[in-house]
């Protein structure tokens, strides 16, 4: 469970790197923008989805 817990923050770290390109892309490329930070924002997403599903499952666990 301890890999469980290390990915979890790792979907935030790729949450901050798609929100970074799509910021640098945005006065060039305004399609690869939207692109990026709609990547980022799937990140945080899936990011509170599995802390929601880990706790679900410690819990059952405990």
């Amino acid at each position: 469970m301890r890999f469980s817990k290390f990915f979890q923050y790792a979907y935030l770290v790729f949450a901050v790197l798609f929100l970074y390109d799509g910021i640098s892309k945005w006065n060039n490329d305004t399609l690869g923008a939207y692109i990026s930070l709609a990547l980022a924002a799937l990140a945080v997403f899936v990011f509170f989805f599995r802390k929601k599903f880990r706790k679900k499952f410690d819990d059952t666990n405990n």
